[in-house]
């Protein structure tokens, strides 16, 4: 089974966890990108929406849906999200289309957290995706220095302004053995929004797309 058809499985597992009257946030990504294609055949179960990215928001006003403002909502049901990486605890890295802090926001106020991703995203280390954290611009020479000091590698990523406005910093090279702690560290970095680093908001189930359809793992 090629990427696209176990991410299109994968994106539609996930629709069975949508119930009649739910408000449903949806996140961003290639992944979630399927499941937006799939909702208005479950449109009448929807009671409110809303999203991650500038970009998750128009492709859903384009299938007819109107996404409504966190803080109108919030604590609500369910958010449905890719990720970059997972490790078997359901720790994620996050972030590789930029939209990592409004992620963490939603998937922090939803009741329940799924996690939809393809088998070769799931890992035993995080860190072989580079770990992307959403800065203050002005913060960005400081950020590189204390990255370097943690034997990153901090490297800007280049013409990309996040919906809120910052720049994102992708750091390779780190192998993160203990994902609460490095979250923490960089977190405190001063300039820092959020890293994508999601440990203290983990998944609580994980649907993985392979050759043989779709499994589920829970936290």
């Amino acid at each position: 089974m090629d990427a696209s058809n176990k991410k299109r499985s994968t994106a539609k597992a996930a629709m069975e966890f949508i119930k009649p009257g739910m408000t449903v946030g949806i996140g961003t990504g290639s992944t979630v990108n399927f499941l937006i294609e799939m909702l208005p055949e479950i449109r009448k179960k929807i009671n409110r929406i809303v999203s991650s990215s500038k970009a998750s928001t128009s492709l859903l006003e384009m299938h007819g849906f109107t996404v409504s403002n966190l803080n109108e909502v919030g604590e609500y049901d369910i958010y449905i999200d890719g990720a970059d990486e997972s490790n078997n605890k359901l720790q994620l890295i996050k972030g590789g289309g930029g939209a990592l802090t409004r992620e963490k926001i939603l998937a922090c106020a939803a009741h329940k957290f799924i996690c939809i991703i393809d088998d070769t995203k799931l890992v035993e280390t995080l860190g072989n995706f580079p770990l992307p954290i959403e800065i203050l611009p002005m913060a960005k020479g400081i950020i590189s220095r204390y990255i370097l000091k943690m034997n990153g590698q901090p490297v800007w990523r280049e013409g990309f302004i996040t919906d809120n406005g910052n720049h994102i910093v992708d750091i390779h090279g780190l192998q993160i053995s203990n994902p609460l702690e490095m979250e923490a560290s960089i977190n405190s970095i001063p300039g820092v929004v959020t890293v994508g680093i999601f440990a203290n908001q983990a998944a609580d189930i994980l649907l993985v797309g392979d050759d043989n359809g779709v499994k589920e793992i829970r936290n």
